[in-house]
């Protein structure tokens, strides 16, 4: 049955191309955005490649007013409208939560006090929420470790270490059972919004989904934005024949998953029964290391420029996390289909067709260090 499904944030990159698919698929689409000129510079281009298709309003999530424009006859909202820079969250912390939660708290309670035809509500949530990974001790068994101290990084040690040992620890594949201790004001934003989404929806009997994203890459994505997403940094210093600068010692390791892979499990969100409700990590199940992007990233662009493993770090950074998948495929049966290795190919041949942005990394580093966050 086709749905109508309002997508906030929806100009975006994650949003635009759920948008196209579920356009293909016959659904009806209305999108909500602000097009900050962060995120989409002077002009959208991923809304202009499908602004005919779909029903489009300017307007902010922290609007009651361009809320109540947008959900009438709609039966599925996607909440992706959100500040995303984990470095500038632990600046911009008014923003932050102003846009994140704020934004989230005006739709929960617009749909407990209006009248309205939601039927379910997809939150985007993050694995910024769980802050470092799960982890294994040789003696204390699983464990979730503290934040890493600043004063054992500032001598190189950049490994977690057990809580209550401090010994060394082996990774495992965090799933949506884990600790969660976020390590910057994005990921408690993130935290929020998805137990609000997840507790309101629930006492209102509206079906709710919490999509705990990893790192999201791929076509699209916005190469003007410096606080968000190293595929882009680093694709924008390799333009520009700049050195590209990896924190710590490079061997610290995400989830990247493909945008294609991102789209396909919230498409099943949106398209499964009204009985689902719960959160699921989205990922790839596979952890790369800083250094083996780069790696990627220069081999895909067959360029060469310096690369400097600085040993500078930021505060709020995590060491390692990656995704344990076994819930979103045993209720979705989703699987990731885009190798890390295939993701970066399309998407350094899609970088190369778009005109090269103003290299604002500098500036965001200096951001940080002006108030002491990056050392």
């Amino acid at each position: 049955m086709n749905k109508r499904v309002l997508i906030t944030g929806g100009a975006g990159f994650i949003g635009s191309n759920l948008a196209l698919r579920l356009i293909n698929k016959g659904h009806s689409v209305i999108v909500l955005d602000n097009l900050s000129p962060q995120i989409h510079g002077d002009n959208s281009e991923l809304l202009a490649s499908i602004v005919n298709d779909y029903e489009f309003v300017l307007g902010d999530v922290r609007n009651r007013t361009d809320w109540r424009k947008c959900l009438e006859g709609v039966d599925v909202v996607v909440h992706l409208a959100a500040e995303t820079g984990t470095g500038q969250s632990m600046y911009e912390i008014e923003k932050y939560i102003d846009v994140n939660v704020k934004g989230t708290a005006i739709l929960l309670d617009i749909l407990a006090n209006e009248k309205h035809d939601i039927q379910k509500v997809i939150v985007a949530s993050s694995r910024s929420i769980y802050g470092e990974g799960k982890y294994t001790c040789s003696i204390h068994g699983e464990v979730y470790p503290d934040a890493r101290r600043d004063a054992d990084m500032k001598v190189g040690d950049f490994e977690v270490k057990g809580p209550v040992c401090n010994s060394n620890l082996d990774l495992l594949p965090t799933d949506e059972k884990s600790k969660i201790h976020p390590s910057s004001i994005y990921g408690i934003t993130k935290q929020n919004q998805e137990q609000m989404v997840l507790t309101a929806c629930q006492s209102l009997g509206i079906s709710a989904l919490a999509f705990r994203y990893q790192n999201v890459f791929g076509p699209g994505q916005s190469l003007s934005n410096p606080y968000t997403g190293i595929l882009s940094i680093f694709s924008t210093r390799i333009l520009h024949k700049k050195e590209i600068a990896v924190f710590e010692d490079g061997l610290q390791s995400r989830d990247f998953v493909f945008i294609d892979d991102v789209v396909t499990a919230t498409v099943l969100g949106i398209e499964s029964s009204n009985k689902v409700n719960g959160v699921f990590n989205v990922g790839s199940g596979v952890p790369q290391s800083v250094n083996h992007v780069v790696d990627q990233l220069l081999k895909a662009f067959n360029r060469s420029v310096p690369v400097n493993i600085n040993a500078k770090y930021r505060l709020g950074d995590i060491r390692h996390n990656y995704a344990d998948l076994t819930k979103v495929q045993s209720t979705f049966g989703f699987q990731p289909s885009v190798s890390f290795e295939n993701g970066i190919h399309q998407f350094v041949k899609w970088v190369l067709t778009q005109e090269v942005e103003e290299d604002k990394y500098d500036q965001s580093i200096q951001e940080m260090k002006d108030r002491g966050l990056y050392k």
